[in-house]
């Protein structure tokens, strides 16, 4: 263990110093953008607190995995305990935008069922194509695993959860993680890209490119194989982890799902549902949204996150 100690250490004095990418003003899919787009049809609605709870700890911005001078980084939120279940969460917009920050309020709430709870951020589409975000979110998995000790997490209890496009990046990266992860949390993300349904959307001529597009480098037509292979419902087995699959009321974003639950029950993997009717698409950064989509998810990781 010393002479590993000594390497990886070594590996990390030979790191270039991390470099922040510089800001993206047509970066705004965040709670405040998505707000002001919502709020005249849904006027109840607040944006879901991000306050941190009494006795949470916050670890923030941990590399997790580094390009060159790249930095990628995580924020670990933890309760008080020892050998804690994590769930990683993955956020969404459209492979193309997004930040960390927007599953905060979920992140904090699941703290308060005595789950850890990571936010990472990921390379979008306009720095690295697919498969790049499915092999961030993997390397995020195993630097919590590699960390369990030193922050008093359970290697063998962790979740991915996603929403939107983090969705079916969490959703990918779940099934194809060779026995990491043990649960997963799709929030309307997509589980088949090849659907007529998904074509329709994230294919749409109109749009040169789609975000669907611009994340494979090309339209289905020309990169069909890619499409398929981004779709987790390619990738159903048997032993694979269960699923819990929460939607909005705007089918689209949840393409192939069905079809994929289908799969599963036949292989005799477990999943679930729960559908909140008319709920626009990013349903999980506003109140009264948030609080179904926690207690769902709560009561699925007790099941399957013991």
């Amino acid at each position: 263990m010393p002479v590993l100690s000594a390497v990886l250490a070594a590996a990390l004095l030979a790191a270039p110093p991390c470099v922040e990418p510089p800001s993206d003003p047509s970066n705004t899919y965040d709670a405040p953008h998505t707000y002001d787009k919502l709020v005249r049809d849904y006027p109840d609605i607040h944006i879901a607190s991000d306050a941190l709870p009494p006795g949470v700890r916050k670890v923030a911005d941990q590399v997790y995995a580094q390009y060159g001078a790249r930095c990628l980084k995580l924020d670990l939120y933890r309760p008080p305990g020892d050998k804690l279940p994590v769930v990683l969460f993955v956020h969404g917009g459209g492979w193309k935008s997004g930040y960390r920050s927007e599953f905060v309020p979920m992140a904090l709430r699941l703290t308060q069922h005595g789950y850890a709870a990571v936010t990472l951020s990921y390379r979008l589409s306009g720095e690295a194509r697919y498969p790049a975000a499915v092999q961030d979110v993997q390397d995020a998995v195993r630097w919590v695993r590699a960390h369990a000790v030193e922050f008093g997490l359970d290697p063998q209890r962790i979740a991915l959860a996603g929403g939107s496009a983090g969705g079916q990046i969490a959703s990918l990266a779940g099934v194809t993680a060779g026995g990491d992860v043990k649960a997963i949390i799709n929030i309307d993300g997509l589980s088949d890209f090849t659907t007529e349904l998904a074509l329709k959307y994230e294919n749409d001529p109109k749009k040169n490119p789609s975000s669907a597009g611009a994340w494979f480098g090309g339209r289905y037509e020309e990169k069909p194989a890619l499409w398929r292979e981004a779709s987790p419902t390619r990738y159903v087995h048997a032993g694979m982890p269960p699923i819990l699959f929460i939607g909005s009321a705007q089918p689209r974003f949840s393409a192939g799902r069905e079809a994929m639950r289908e799969q599963m029950t036949a292989l005799g993997v477990a999943s679930d549902e729960l559908i909140l009717p008319g709920t626009p698409h990013s349903f999980w950064l506003f109140d009264p949204w948030l609080q179904p989509t926690v207690d769902k998810t709560v009561t699925f990781l007790k099941q399957y996150l013991p």
